[in-house]
């Protein structure tokens, strides 16, 4: 089962660009009201916890989609969405209160902080080693 390694870094690459456009995505909803209009949309309050929440999943859905500090930023989302997930969504059940999109964004975010942005990254491009 081997026949995928030569595709590794492309595959972190595609999950790291997926991922991030999803998480933007949550962060339109929430400042814009775009693609869907979320029950927590901010409504312009930026500094609420959901507005700051919005600010975090947009710049970092970005820059997560980028490639760009893609290390520390999926560690700081990573921890966003361990907060989002005890804070809103806890369950022993995590579909019951919605929370199985916050767990797996914490989850995955963990394992880019971990593993990089793989191939087709900025961070390739700016800290070359």
């Amino acid at each position: 089962m081997n026949f995928l390694h030569p595709f590794q870094t492309h595959i972190l690459a595609i999950l790291r660009i997926v991922t991030g456009y999803a998480f933007f995505l949550h962060g339109t909803a929430k400042a814009f009201g775009f693609p869907i209009d979320q029950t927590q949309y901010i409504g312009g309050n930026w500094l609420s916890p959901i507005g700051v929440a919005a600010v975090l999943e947009l710049v970092g859905g970005l820059l997560i989609i980028l490639g760009l500090f893609t290390r520390p930023v999926a560690f700081v989302l990573s921890g966003l969405m361990a907060a989002a997930y005890f804070m809103m969504h806890f369950s022993i059940f995590p579909l019951v209160k919605g929370g199985d999109a916050a767990m797996l964004f914490s989850f995955v975010f963990l394992y880019l902080a971990s593993a990089g942005g793989g191939a087709w990254s900025l961070d390739n491009q700016f800290f070359k080693k």
